[in-house]
């Protein structure tokens, strides 16, 4: 196989891994188009830019400097949640993994290493065999359950009102002037929860008693 085809066998194969990652296990479980188009365009073109490297050292030495000049933007921009990071992570990691090993040709690596993250990324995904604890600060003004004889009936109204399956509540602050408390509420959370649908369970229809607000 010539050095060209190595090329072409490395590009396609890190595409289809990438648009696999980002289309059919990132976006159904985040749904932020914003970082699809992040995290294809970074895959591309560090792949191009590290297949147009013959030397393997250079490759590597040049892919781990990508790593270094991330870290300084990830300080120097609006910060990025971490599920985010890690897949960008990943987007980085992949085509510097896969030209350097098409480029070496040792294809069946390649395969290997591409069939296991890409696993890796969908089990955990889909919370197989993990269980996932979320929190939300609310705004909370009900503030005769905040008492620790009303726990039940707090953590009752809560899990009423947001949807959600409420494992503990915290109560920080309370401000007895406004009848308000901020409180933490810690809530189990599938990996592959659409936050458009938690975004609706916390914005519930509010009634005149009723001034529950959240916080991400």
């Amino acid at each position: 196989m010539t050095s060209f085809e190595q090329f072409l066998v490395g590009a396609g194969i890190n595409l289809a891994v990438a648009i696999l990652i980002v289309r059919f296990i990132y976006y159904p479980a985040a749904h932020q188009k914003s970082y699809v188009f992040l995290l294809l365009i970074f895959n591309i073109v560090i792949y191009f830019v590290m297949s147009m490297l013959t030397s393997i050292e250079l490759s590597l030495g040049m892919g781990f400097g990508l790593f270094a000049i991330f870290t300084v933007l990830r300080y120097r921009t609006e910060e990025i949640p971490i599920r985010e990071i890690t897949y960008l992570f990943v987007t980085l990691a992949l085509p510097v993994m896969n030209s350097t090993l098409a480029a070496g040709g040792d294809l069946p690596r390649l395969a290997v290493a591409n069939v296991v993250t890409v696993a890796a990324l969908f089990i955990l995904e889909r919370s197989w065999g993990f269980h996932f604890e979320a929190t939300k600060h609310v705004t909370y003004e009900r503030i005769e359950l905040i008492t620790p004889d009303r726990y039940d009936d707090l953590v009752a109204d809560l899990r009423l009102r947001t949807g959600l399956d409420v494992t503990l509540v915290e109560v920080g602050e309370v401000n007895f002037l406004r009848d308000i408390a901020e409180l933490t509420v810690h809530y189990h959370a599938t990996a592959v929860e659409d936050p458009r649908r938690r975004e609706s369970q916390l914005q519930a229809p509010r009634t005149a008693t009723t001034r529950t607000e959240t916080t991400n």
